[in-house]
């Protein structure tokens, strides 16, 4: 599992260590990693060219240690210093000892834009909100460059803690990150400008729980239910979808094929589709009664598909089990009684419908995917998992928000979100926590995506397909 950890925890982590090393040490740790990922970057570092964009931070300091060991192995380095009077003074002094050299400001657009490899080093951990004007100016010729970017620590301009990109922010090929993830390095926006990531060590004692979590393979596969010699199709549980109408009948059909490929022993369906999931689907059990008269479930998905059926989200939402909400349903879900719902109830908007419920445009969640998963889980006293480029899960009661690491943007096709109801219900009924599931769910969504699309364009239908493959990769 990848971990990321607040700003705050990382320095008071930070701190620690250090108060327990002689001086220098931490940096030249954080230094040592820098510069063997940018000469592995490099593949040949003599006679290569190195630009080192220096702030006044730590990240400054790192940044120019790293380019003394370039230089010393014949790379030719130069610094272009943002704040020459706080630049790190023995930063500055080692790399002009290894023959580095400083550029002046108005030198720096020629350099970088004939350097092979530009070490970005403006802004750390402690940036907040757009750069400033000059720093903004040398990123803008950094994209004209042919240069491959590195960041220390995290991109310029991004925020650490959210993943926000407010203005200008370095786009880098690699990002060097020191001790532990941050949350902005695994949430888009901010994650898109980070490009490959890797964690160099440095001996930071951290807290056991992390703000934000990655699952990975190990994870997943630790999670997902294994039938016994025990087992029957009522012991594995049986999930209920409540989904589809006159107008939207392939919701229905793409909500059971999720949910049959999602661990439980059985799929019930209610609604108008029947006939449709029917011919699609003959091993599902299909009633036309009702959520409440259709028989034992142990999860319910309601929502996809279902048009202005308030009936039965309302009736959904009565149950004593564990309830997905998506799509139509959560318009249709009333908030004050998915509050007082004892059972797990897990919601699955997008950016859209995430909106909608918090009465904010589209563009806000979308540039603050943390706050706003967190703020919805709040509200409705519901885990909660929104739907993007970066998918998070979130709980009400708090604790590490989960992101998922799977995907690929063939997923953004109608019915995709289907898809992901009806597998994740179906991990919901199989007897996984409401965050478990969604983490799960997404995880093998995302793959079986992958899997699916290869590539190329891809329907839902084939997402759904994909899921035992998907199901395979990760517990084989």
């Amino acid at each position: 599992m990848r971990t990321a950890y607040s700003v705050e925890t990382v320095r008071a982590a930070e701190r620690e260590l250090m108060a327990r090393l002689p001086e220098g040490t931490l940096m030249q740790r954080a230094a040592a990693g820098l510069a063997a990922a940018c000469a592995d970057l490099l593949g040949r570092v003599y006679g290569s060219r190195v630009v080192l964009l220096v702030g006044s931070g730590d990240n400054g300091g790192d940044a120019l240690y790293a380019g003394a060991r370039l230089a010393r192995r014949g790379a030719g380095v130069s610094a272009v210093l943002l704040n020459p009077e706080r630049a790190h003074a023995g930063g500055l002094a080692a790399l002009r000892r290894a023959g580095g050299t400083v550029v002046a400001a108005g030198g720096a657009e020629d350099v970088i834009l004939r350097a092979d490899l530009v070490l970005d080093g403006i802004v750390g951990i402690g940036g907040k909100g757009g750069l400033r004007a000059d720093a903004a100016s040398l990123v803008s010729v950094v994209e004209d460059a042919r240069a491959a970017v590195v960041a220390v620590d995290l991109p310029s301009g991004v925020d650490p803690g959210t993943g926000e990109v407010r203005g200008a922010a370095v786009r880098a090929d690699l990002t060097v990150t020191f001790g532990t993830h941050k949350p902005g390095l695994l949430i888009d926006p901010a994650r898109e400008y980070a490009g490959v990531v890797r964690l160099v060590e440095i001996g930071l004692s951290l807290p056991a729980e992390a703000e934000l979590e990655a699952l990975q393979h190990a994870d997943v596969a630790a999670l997902l239910p294994v039938p016994g010699a025990e087992s029957d199709k009522y012991r594995r549980g049986v999930v209920g979808i409540a989904a589809g109408s006159a107008r939207y009948p392939g919701a229905a059909v793409l909500a059971v094929a999720g949910a049959l490929r999602g661990g439980a022993g059985a799929v019930r369906y209610v609604g108008p589709a029947g006939d449709a999931v029917i011919a699609r689907f003959p091993e599902t059990l299909v009633s036309d009664q009702g959520p409440a008269k259709a028989g034992r479930v142990q999860a319910w998905v309601v929502g996809p598909g279902a048009g202005d059926d308030a009936a039965s989200v309302a009736e959904v939402l009565e149950a004593e089990v564990p309830v997905l909400v998506d799509a139509d349903g959560l318009r249709l879900a009333d908030r004050e009684v998915v509050r007082r719902r004892s059972a797990p109830t897990l919601m699955t908007p997008h950016a859209g419908e995430a909106a909608a419920l918090l009465g904010v445009a589209r563009e806000e969640v979308e540039g603050a995917r943390l706050a706003a998963v967190r703020e919805l889980a709040g509200r409705y006293g519901a885990t909660v998992l929104l739907k993007g480029s970066t998918t998070l899960v979130a709980d009400a009661g708090g604790g590490a928000v989960r992101v998922n690491p799977t995907g690929t943007g063939w997923l953004a096709t109608a019915g995709s979100g289907d898809v992901l109801s009806g597998l994740t219900g179906s991990l919901l009924a199989a007897g996984l926590g409401a965050v478990d599931a969604g983490s799960a769910g997404a995880y093998l969504h995302g793959l079986a995506g992958r899997l699916a699309a290869d590539g190329a364009p891809v329907g839902a239908g084939d997402v759904a397909g994909a899921v035992g493959a998907a199901w395979r990769d990760v517990t084989g």
